[in-house]
């Protein structure tokens, strides 16, 4: 037999004590003879062996009842046949872990993955008794606890039950097995159970790591570890992407977006409706004739702008087995104009090219609302920057320590910048005044420049790989050839700064072309070489006005047009103090969460984390504030339903000691087997509650006895009186 509270036992030590006292109590007695004591003698000898024999009696009822509940309280427990001839109870302690990623939503109304889920904890609950450690863990996005370590109670379970939801966010398996061992390690009980119910996509347990089956495998050290597959059809379409191809975002323009429908089923989805909804007004639809089973295919959705202002843009398909994925949603801040200014510091040359670039249209027409100026270098100090939108600097030698502080707090309130080198450029005063530090201007410290050509003298292409960048998507619908037209001769050594991110490179070597970094409210791209011709043929080829369009049209927007995740963090930034310490966010589901406004790398930032609701946000300087919409979307990589068969998560399970339950007579099989281990703590507490009644009564009988001859004997001497008197 062992002990779940093994110390407890040494509290048995306390049947020491009433013997203890008894034995000193004895020894106190002082006795003391007298004439008339010789002729009761022999009637008190008689009557104290009785004395003595109860009070041994009632020491005995009293040191057995608190031994044995010194047992109960010790939770003893024995496997089959330990416990002899003790008949104790199967008990576990249990942690359910529920896979309650979106994936889950999968199936018909009533009949998903989770409500099958749901239906594989019951199965397990019924197999509890009353006051049985319980923990419910739904796993998916930041893996929430329903309960941890509860007794178990019937009601409040199924209540749990009824509560829990699915959540629009991933399953991050990797983490899930510590997760659920330090849950195991709050569990006392002589038996611990795991149970892990998913729909085992195969996007998940195909890619498991080392790490993760190690993981597994010390999990099953602790306890009993089952996995319940709750599979489902792999059937799904998902909108995997809604991007801004081209276009202006200003009032009354249109801008073309593509939406991008993936099939994750196995078998073709004909005559899919794409429809576009502004502000949640319908105002275009596609039909995509067929989308083969694990490809996607692309349309093209028109949205006018005819106010200025935020607009939710969404793209939706029909519902599904899986509506949870059908919608992709972005915003766009649409602008009454937009200016662009370019400051040349050569010949300006480049401001002529850039702004042929900016302006060229396939219609040949001209925007009286989209306004590009070029300006020499020395006139910039006359200018008001807050009338322009983006500013690109071409070749432009140096900078003041003013003119770096201007920029910086132009960019900062939501603006662009561009910057292109050249052979004017002093790098030296650029590095001094505006690279370097956590909130430098520049997305990378300045080098020297380096010949990139080849031997023969041609010029060097980009490299076809572009990251899922928006400035990138023009790029990708070129032809090859006229890609690989664009040839670089020379570019900058740069040191790209830790925040900066590659946008273009140079094919072969891998040099970047296009720098990004975030500052403030705006984003800052640094080109590596020139917008001229001399160090470049870029100006002269299709990719310098698509580039440089979308290049506006990406600066153009605010910091929350930006889409996020489920499960990211959403935030709001102001360039100065805001008088108000707090910000308010209001969720898809109408619910305000106030959050404190922080300092963080010289801006005032409010941050709601760990996002978990898909759609769009508004976030407010205050509660009567006009608010900021931010789109959130699902991660379409969980959309992936396929689930893994039985022999697959055999086979991908082997070695860690997990065991695959997947019908209700498995599950219920397996939770037999799974209790060996007999309790017997209620055996003990029920037998020293018995013994401590009995003790009471018996000890209420001698008092009762003891009162009935004290008052006897008080009356004998008034009788024996009165008969001598007669």
């Amino acid at each position: 037999m062992s002990f779940l509270n093994p110390f407890l036992l040494f509290a048995a030590l306390g049947i020491a004590l009433p013997i203890l006292a008894h034995l000193l109590n004895r020894q106190q007695v002082k006795r003391t003879d007298w004439a008339a004591m010789q002729f009761l003698n022999r009637n008190l000898r008689v009557r104290s062996r009785r004395l003595r024999l109860r009070d041994l009696l009632l020491l005995l009822l009293r040191c057995l009842a608190l031994l044995l509940l010194v047992l109960a309280f010790s939770r003893p427990f024995g496997r089959d046949g330990a416990g002899g001839w003790l008949d104790g109870e199967a008990r576990a302690g249990v942690v359910i872990a529920l896979d309650a990623s979106f994936s889950m939503e999968h199936g018909p109304e009533g009949a998903s993955r989770f409500d099958r889920a749901l239906d594989k904890a019951r199965v397990i609950g019924e197999s509890l008794r009353p006051g049985d450690p319980v923990t419910l863990l739904l796993a998916g996005g930041a893996n929430e606890t329903l309960a941890r370590n509860m007794a178990f109670d019937p009601e409040r379970f199924a209540q749990l039950l009824a509560t829990a939801e699915p959540v629009p966010a991933p399953l991050r398996l990797d983490g899930l097995p510590k997760r659920i061992g330090a849950l195991l390690d709050d569990v006392e009980a002589p038996q611990k159970e795991a149970y892990f119910i998913t729909d085992a996509q195969a996007r998940d347990w195909t890619r498991a790591s080392a790490g993760f089956h190690a993981a597994f495998a010390d999990l099953h050290k602790k306890a009993k570890v089952h996995l319940v597959p709750v599979p489902g059809p792999d059937a799904n379409l998902a909108v995997t992407e809604l991007s801004l191809v081209s276009g202006v975002l200003r009032k009354g323009t249109t801008a073309r977006y593509r939406a991008t429908v993936r099939n994750c089923g196995s078998e073709p989805a004909a005559d899919v409706e794409v429809r576009c909804l502004v502000d949640g007004v319908r105002i275009d639809s596609k039909n995509i004739p067929m989308v083969p089973a694990g490809s996607s295919e692309s349309v093209s959705l028109f949205v006018p702008f005819h106010n200025a202002g935020p607009t939710r843009i969404t793209a939706e398909i029909s519902k599904d087995l899986l509506a949870t994925d059908n919608a992709r949603r972005v915003v766009a801040v649409v602008r009454e104009r937009v200016s662009v200014l370019c400051v040349d510091g050569g010949d300006g040359g480049a401001g002529r090219l850039l702004a042929a670039a900016l302006l060229a249209r396939s219609e040949g027409g001209r925007d009286e609302d989209y306004l590009v100026r070029s300006i020499p270098w020395n006139a910039l100090p006359s200018e008001n920057l807050a009338d322009q939108d983006v500013i690109l600097l071409a070749d432009v030698p140096e900078i003041t320590p003013e003119q770096v502080r201007r920029f910086s707090r132009f960019v900062r309130e939501g603006n662009g910048l561009v910057w292109f080198a050249g052979d004017n450029v002093k790098t030296s005063l650029w590095n001094e005044r505006a690279a370097g530090g956590a909130s430098s201007l520049l997305p990378a410290t300045l080098g020297v420049p380096a010949d990139v050509g080849s031997e023969s003298g041609v010029g060097r292409p980009l490299s076809p790989e572009m990251p899922s960048h928006n400035v990138c998507l023009p790029l990708r619908s070129l032809p090859e050839d006229l890609f690989s037209e664009t040839l670089f001769l020379r570019r900058l050594e740069v040191e790209p700064a830790p925040t900066a991110s590659a946008v273009l490179n140079l094919a072969g070597s891998g040099a970047p072309i296009l720098l990004e970094h975030s500052l403030g409210r705006g984003q800052v791209f640094l080109f590596t070489t020139s917008a001229g011709t001399s160090w470049n043929n870029m100006a002269q080829t299709p990719v310098f006005p698509m580039l440089m369009q979308q290049i506006v049209t990406y600066l153009t927007g605010r910091e929350f047009e930006q889409p996020r995740l489920v499960g990211d963090s959403i935030s709001l930034t102001y360039v100065e103090q805001p008088d108000a310490n707090d910000a308010v966010f209001e969720t898809p589901s109408e619910q305000l969460i106030t959050m404190p406004v922080g300092e963080y790398r010289d801006q005032f930032v409010a941050r709601l984390e760990d996002v978990r609701e898909a759609g769009f946000y508004e976030a407010r300087v205050s509660v009567q504030a006009p608010g900021a919409p931010i789109a959130v979307n699902v991660d379409p990589a969980e959309s992936e339903v396929r689930s893994l068969s039985t022999a697959e998560l055999n086979a991908n399970l082997k070695g860690t000691g997990v065991l695959v339950a997947r019908s209700d007579d498995e599950l219920a099989a397996a939770i037999e087997s799974n209790r060996p281990a007999r309790s017997f703590w209620r055996l003990f507490m029920t037998a020293g509650l018995i013994l401590l009644l009995a003790e009471c009564l018996f000890a209420e009988w001698l008092r009762g006895k003891k009162s009935r001859q004290g008052r006897q004997a008080a009356t004998e001497p008034e009788n024996l009186s009165g008969a001598q008197d007669a």
